[in-house]
């Protein structure tokens, strides 16, 4: 029977299946960061028990720390997580790219870029955007910390097998229009929840002519339609990025390795659960307007009316999001003014990302009414190779901070974070209440729109505003 690239991943990884389908499901790749670790580790401690395949880890720091520079982390309690994990890697064996190695940055930035993911792997990190991963045709899997300690003990994870979903996207993406953009219209389609028990493949000629930094771009963003899994198959693209890096096999181990790896997609007539269609010819540039993923607009529209919404819940929802967010219905997205501009995250911290964002600052200078803008690369390799091709140069000219790599205004779990009331053009991939700091409102947008924001001090549309000389 035709198989779907996500059955293929799950049953060359079964170990044991009980009759109500809970599954032993063999992990390839363990990814660890300073966050939730430390739970696993203690367990692991407190039952005696060892890590079971050391060289199968691989840790970093990267959610706390500092993207300013400097040795050290000021918040007592970020630098404890920092140093537990570096401690706790090193009392068992496991790699860990600390502060200041030149392989740090956000883990599922450096996990693709050094070959330590690769197609038919599984993978899990207790990180829920470890969905990311699925663009190279591996299973990638968020887990929560009493998962993480199961795979450090067993390099195993408990598990049941999801339902299906193929999300199809058709045609070809208008200029200016990218990954983010095309993320965040599926989030609208399915909404927060419509993916929840799916593992959704992304296939059709839009999501094939995606480089592979949009298709994790895309594949980042699937859980916030609730979806645990997001996969594109394996083609010439993921074997050309995987090719050379270094933990990617060498020699006749990297003929054997490819070969197999191109059987890596769903078979012609694979059943799928459900299936859901884009034309990616209407897919405009976004902007979020709300407090979740799913509330977003075409930068050329204007905000909802609430009592459009013919569901009562989600009236609800937008009444209380118009209320967090500032912002009346009606208003047109381009009258909306941001202070704060942040570049980077696991969603768009690719050098990709940084290239589209520098081609719209290019020879142009931040709005006065711009407090801060930030770029922060996803790890120390795309800072290095942006460097080289002189993007850091083009931020600074325009006014925008060069930064470190590390997880930064994503989340408010370190330096970077919003004050109340700021408002921020973000390429990250969550805009909850708080998100970005305590009362900071979030909208999110790919990279070239929030450097077009950071310019013009509002929002524009790329498509119209063109490109800097």
């Amino acid at each position: 029977m035709p198989k779907t690239l996500y059955d293929k991943l799950w049953d060359s990884h079964v170990v044991h299946q009980e009759a109500d389908g809970t599954t032993l499901l063999y992990v390839d790749r363990h990814l660890l960061h300073e966050v939730s670790s430390p739970q696993a580790f203690e367990g692991l401690r407190q039952a005696g028990r060892p890590v079971w395949r050391s060289d199968a880890n691989l840790a970093m720091a990267d959610h706390n720390v500092p993207t300013r520079g400097g040795a050290t982390i000021a918040d007592p309690a970020s630098r404890l997580q920092v140093e537990t994990l570096v401690s706790n890697c090193a009392a068992h064996g496991i790699t860990v790219f600390g502060m200041g190695d030149p392989r740090q940055g956000i883990v599922h930035v450096v996990g693709p870029e050094l070959g330590a993911v690769l197609p038919g792997m599984t993978v899990v990190c207790s990180d829920s955007h470890t969905s990311t991963h699925g663009a190279l045709g591996a299973l990638g899997l968020g887990v929560g910390t009493s998962e993480a300690e199961l795979v450090l003990a067993t390099q195993c994870l408990l598990t049941r097998r999801m339902k299906t979903m193929l999300v199809q996207i058709d045609g070809v993406l208008p200029g200016e229009v990218v990954a983010k953009d095309l993320g965040l219209a599926v989030i609208r389609r399915l909404g927060v929840g419509g993916g929840v028990g799916y593992a959704i493949e992304f296939g059709g000629e839009a999501v094939r002519a995606l480089s592979m930094e949009g298709r994790m771009t895309l594949c980042n963003m699937a859980i916030e339609a609730g979806a645990r899994v997001a996969l594109v198959a394996v083609d010439e693209t993921t074997i050309r990025y995987v090719e050379g890096r270094p933990y990617a096999p060498q020699g006749p181990l990297w003929e054997r390795a490819s070969a197999a790896w191109r059987s890596l997609h769903s078979d012609e007539g694979a059943p799928f659960d459900t299936t859901l269609r884009l034309d990616a010819r209407g897919v405009a540039p976004r902007v979020t307007w709300g407090t979740t993923p799913d509330l977003s607009v075409a930068v050329d529209e204007v905000l909802p009316e609430p009592e459009a919404e013919p569901d009562l819940h989600r009236r609800a929802l937008f009444r209380r999001a118009y209320d967090y967010m500032g912002l009346a219905p009606g208003t047109p997205v381009q009258a909306i003014a941001v202070d704060v501009v942040f570049i980077g995250s696991c969603t768009n911290g690719r050098i990709e990302d940084l290239r589209q964002a520098a081609s719209v600052a290019r020879g142009r200078r931040l709005a006065p009414s711009i407090k801060r803008a930030l770029v922060v690369p996803g790890s120390a390799a795309v800072r290095r190779q942006a460097e080289a091709e002189g993007l850091d140069r083009i931020f600074r000219e325009a006014g925008f901070e060069w930064r470190q790599p590390g997880c930064s205004m994503c989340l408010g779990m370190n330096e970077d974070r919003l004050a109340s009331g700021e408002r921020c053009a973000s390429t990250s991939n969550r805009n909850f209440e708080g998100r970005q700091g305590a009362g900071g409102r979030t909208h999110l947008v790919s990279p070239a729109m929030a450097a077009a924001a950071a310019i013009a001090g509002h929002f524009v549309d790329v498509r119209e505003w063109g490109r800097g000389q």
